[in-house]
């Protein structure tokens, strides 16, 4: 099956069918157990709801073929290992899911033709419409008004003991308050993380060089799954009850009235919630709270990803029973996945590693697409003024992928009426130096340099992260502290910062957060690092417009960093060969020749080199430069430089091109004295001409072929 392309149900045969059941099986289940047992998702809500519909769609179509191990017999994942297993009285379904007006209307139809008494569309249909909290699924056991076990869903059939967790909640009652609660009755519900905690244990991992949290429902569901409940109780986790399972007795009559009794027992409630009559001359009035909802949910503390709407009467839902791993009574509304509402507070200018001044929107923390969102960038003046985003607007707010967050428009008839104009400030707000803009280019530059710490800190951050020198326990929130201390300031003091602190009468063990263990553990993180190899060295040094892939690119070209050093110094003096050879790389322009030229010509830049890698009057390195290895000389062109020019018949240009890649060819785009073959096809042109010139091998498509001899 083309993932991107695949074949219409209609259109496909049983052995189609069944061959992509086996396989949605498998990758359904594989993502159930990142989600439910590593709380570590490996693709988006959408993107897994996708999956599903594809696997449901295909079973309505070929009923023979619904395989025992199908996913629409299984809710959540096998129990993690660490827990007692618990299994669940009455099972744990989850929800299917509505994305639009009509998927709901198809929900409500399909209730209609259930209940006979309903056929009549003008027939009432009370139902109870709430958030959709994001969280992790608890059921909660009460034997004689006291909490005798906590569950968490699991597989649906069974899940893990989280009782001794549970118990330091402090939104769980311990004992049932008021009366008219049955002898045993299992209270179901959410536990989640506020906002506001989310935000507060993030910057405490952080500032610990502890592990990030995507979103807060990563945040609780780790949190509660802790072995240690003293970690569990450490967390701030709230609980919201909206649902039941195993009870000894009825307690209401309906969804209602039984919100209203779970209340009245101590228990906090997914709020706001409203009783709705769903008949088709008041549809309108789910939709109307879907939208307000949406536009409510930076405001309201906690993560939700849609509306849950649920029969009200309890006799119907008793009747409509389940379908599958589903109730038939109840549906999902989910929100666009990539897409929220929310408010600006402010507008602050961020200055980068390389000066550049990025508008960025703090905004009232907002849930898109399955992480917290906080901040969001403007891009650039231009941008603010053409969209004329002011602080204090209702924005909509697009996320796409891990794509930093961006707001894509205003709510106008939203806009406080004391609004004005946002005014792009004409000063850095770090160091003060003046915001300098060329003629014709959208980006505004900080012109301080050196002495705005804004750069130097980005520069730091770039410098450890995970695709550079990837130094584990020196993130964003240490860099800054480090920084704002004195002790890092360069990437040279990374590799001295433990022999200082030696000797310092303050060592980092003794500061507030910090122990011996997690010193210890910084420092052989950042001994590790001492050894990298070139291209991640290349790319870690910041050099503007040099990317990993840009980076790779330089590291095959040159293979040592001596040759690629020498290289780049000669290519900064003007007219050089040097620079020319450089420019022949596929992928390297003027542009970008004259960034790394730049660098190489600021001489706090070779001091920063001559510190790390060893200066050339002999002094020791701190950091170890492996060598760039091309592939094993198996490929006759391995090494080789090899220009394509013209129209290829056998393949594309691209695919040629990744082909003698792939055999360690190093693939330009210009013909110079370096060159060691061109690659002719039809209509080669001026490459061909320069080649004949300079005396380089030049070849046709069926001699290229013939020389790597079909490998690749």
């Amino acid at each position: 099956m083309d993932k991107d392309h695949p074949t219409p149900v209609e259109e496909m045969t049983d052995a189609q069918a069944k061959a992509e059941l086996a396989q949605l099986a498998q990758s359904i289940a594989l993502h159930d157990r990142l989600y439910h047992e590593k709380d570590q998702p490996g693709i988006t809500d959408a993107e897994y709801d996708a999956l599903r519909g594809r696997n449901q769609a295909i079973e309505r179509r070929f009923p023979h073929l619904v395989r025992p191990d199908s996913p629409s017999f299984r809710v959540g994942a096998e129990p993690a290992k660490g827990f007692r297993k618990i299994r669940h009285a009455v099972p744990m379904m989850s929800l299917e899911n509505a994305f639009s007006m009509a998927d709901v209307a198809e929900f409500l139809a399909g209730i209609r033709n259930f209940i006979l008494e309903l056929r009549d569309p003008e027939a009432p249909i009370a139902v109870v419409v709430e958030p959709k909290i994001d969280g992790l699924s608890c059921s909660l056991r009460y034997e004689g008004g006291v909490l005798a076990a906590g569950t968490t869903r699991g597989n649906g059939s069974e899940g893990e003991d989280v009782t001794a967790n549970v118990k330091t909640i402090a939104a769980i009652p311990k004992n049932l308050s008021g009366s008219g609660w049955p002898s045993v009755i299992e209270v179901r519900g959410e536990v989640y993380m506020s906002d506001a905690d989310f935000l507060a244990l993030n910057a405490r991992q952080g500032a610990e060089g502890g592990k990030l949290f995507a979103n807060p429902r990563n945040a609780a569901a780790g949190s509660l799954r802790q072995l240690d409940p003293s970690i569990t109780e450490a967390r701030s986790l709230g609980f919201f009850a909206y649902a039941w399972g195993e009870t000894s007795g009825p307690f209401a009559q309906s969804q209602w009235e039984a919100r209203r009794r779970l209340a009245e027992w101590g228990f906090t409630l997914n709020e706001p919630a409203v009783l709705l009559d769903a008949s088709t001359g008041e549809a309108g009035a789910l939709d109307r709270y879907y939208n307000d909802i949406q536009e409510k949910r930076s405001s309201l503390g906690f993560s939700i990803d849609g509306i849950v709407i649920k029969v009200d009467r309890l006799d119907w839902q008793d009747r409509l029973g389940f379908i599958s791993r589903s109730p038939r009574w109840a549906v999902a509304w989910k929100f666009p996945p990539e897409q929220a509402f929310t408010v600006i507070d402010k507008i602050e200018i961020q200055i980068g590693r390389t000066g550049r001044a990025t508008p960025v929107a703090n905004l009232k923390p907002i849930s898109v697409g399955g992480v917290l969102v906080s901040r969001a960038t403007l891009h650039n003046e231009d941008e603010i003024a053409r969209k004329d985003i002011r602080e204090g607007d209702t924005v909509v707010v697009q996320r796409a992928g891990d794509v930093i967050p961006q707001v894509t428009g205003v709510i106008l008839e939203k806009r406080p009426a004391d609004s004005s104009l946002y005014a792009f400030p004409a000063q850095c707000p770090v160091c003060g130096s003046m915001l300098a803009r060329e003629e014709g280019e959208a980006g505004t530059y900080c012109t301080g340099g050196l002495v705005c710490e804004a750069q130097a800190k980005e520069r730091l951050k770039h410098f450890v992260s995970r695709d550079a020198f990837d130094i584990e326990g020196l993130g964003e929130k240490n860099i800054e502290l480090f920084f704002d201390k004195g002790l890092i300031r360069t990437p040279p003091d990374i590799f001295t910062f433990e022999d200082r602190d030696r000797l310092s009468d303050q060592p980092l063990a003794s500061w507030k957060g910090w122990k011996d263990k997690s010193a210890s553990n910084l420092f052989d993180s950042i001994s590790r690092a001492r050894t990298i190899s070139l291209d991640r060295f290349i790319y870690a040094l910041g050099i503007p417009q040099v990317g990993e892939a840009t980076a790779r690119l330089l590291a095959r070209r040159y293979l040592s960093l001596e040759r690629w050093r020498l290289g780049m110094e000669a290519a900064a003096l003007p007219g050089s060969d040097e620079r020319q050879h450089l420019l022949s790389i596929e992928g390297v322009g003027e542009s970008m020749a004259g960034d790394l030229a730049a660098f190489f010509t600021e001489p706090h830049n070779r001091e920063v080199l001559d510190r790390l890698t060893g200066s050339r009057d002999g002094a020791a390195p701190q950091v170890s430069v492996i060598d760039f290895e091309p592939p094993a000389a198996v490929s006759p062109v391995a090494g080789k430089t090899v220009v394509f020019t013209g129209t290829l018949e056998k393949m594309s240009r691209s695919e040629a091109k990744a082909r003698a890649e792939k055999l360690g060819a190093n693939v330009s785009g210009s013909v110079s004295k370096k060159t060691d073959y061109v690659v002719a096809g039809a209509d080669a042109g001026s490459k061909e001409k320069v080649a004949r010139e300079l005396g380089v091998a030049i070849l046709t498509e069926k001699e290229w072929l013939e020389l790597i001899g079909g490998a690749g």
